[in-house]
């Protein structure tokens, strides 16, 4: 009797903590909860009836099985995306599939893409918001504009947007009464984000403060930028997410101390998608922008 073929979500969540070594990151790379992906591996070894996994400190180890298992699982992935990238390519021409994280989707592209689509009306942009890294070998996606040091291994890495930060916050914040000195920030709240921590810009303001530890804090920088224009607190800004608020006056920056980022935005894309006319165009469209805010 032919073993049944185990669900797709369970095969995914495997793959994912065998590459990273780690429950935790699986989820976060699959956009799921530790215990989601927990339970889907326990439900794949009851399937195949073997242990895949152990518990290795705060991480996992894949036993013998689970070894030899990820590879042929790996191998499986990639040639379906293949197959999926080829098969997208031939019914879509048009389309270019690009990820990205949600902040920057929401608060660098969307107020920019009509232009895109104004200038490049053959060009069909599937935008993916997510905070997940994407996987070319194993995801439908052609390119990626990413967050971090560039040292992403396998893929064509190009330098797009270097990026600084700086406090912002409401013109209404307080009625009005805003810090005047950086030593005021202790008579106000400091929003708090996972991505950027407020010590190292306190530092270049020459205040010998300990990271804050109360507050709200989001794991999304729009969902930031959006509490400090209600009022909500003191955030602090990267660049390339706050132009237009600042332009627009619903966000104002406090103090000229502005702190560059060793985290940079990158144009991400693998092997196949070198001599793609229409990453050519969005290349040159990305540049363009950037140069046009530079400008503002």
């Amino acid at each position: 009797m032919a073993l049944r073929l185990p669900p797709m979500q369970a095969l995914r969540a495997f793959e994912a903590a065998a590459r990273v070594g780690s429950l935790t990151k699986a989820a976060q790379a699959l956009n799921l909860t530790h215990g989601a992906i927990s339970h889907q591996i326990k439900s794949l070894e009851s399937d195949l009836g073997v242990r895949l996994v152990e518990r290795a400190g705060r991480g996992i180890r894949l036993t013998d099985a689970g070894e030899r298992f990820a590879i042929r699982v790996r191998a499986a992935f990639t040639e379906l995306a293949a197959a999926v990238n080829e098969i997208a390519a031939h019914a879509n021409p048009r389309q270019l599939r690009v990820t990205m994280t949600p902040s920057f989707a929401a608060r660098w592209l969307l107020p920019r893409i009509g232009r895109f689509l104004e200038a490049y009306p053959d060009v069909d942009l599937d935008v993916r918001a997510s905070l997940a890294l994407v996987d070319f070998a194993r995801d439908d996606a052609d390119v990626a504009i990413r967050y971090g040091h560039g040292d992403w291994p396998n893929v064509h890495v190009e330098h797009l947007l270097d990026e600084v930060c700086f406090p912002v916050c409401s013109p209404r914040l307080a009625g009005g009464r805003l810090p005047i000195r950086p030593a005021d920030l202790s008579r106000y709240t400091l929003l708090r984000s996972n991505d950027e921590f407020w010590k190292p810009w306190l530092e270049a303001a020459g205040l010998d403060w300990p990271e804050p530890a109360r507050g709200p804090i989001f794991n999304d920088s729009a969902h930031l930028m959006q509490a400090a224009a209600e009022g909500q607190g003191i955030a602090l800004a990267r660049t390339s997410l706050v132009g237009n608020d600042l332009r627009n006056g619903v966000l104002v920056q406090l103090f000229d101390v502005e702190l560059p980022l060793s985290r940079k935005y990158y144009l991400v894309y693998p092997a196949r998608m070198a001599n793609s006319p229409k990453l050519t165009l969005l290349r040159q469209w990305l540049h363009d922008e950037i140069d046009l805010a530079d400008r503002q």
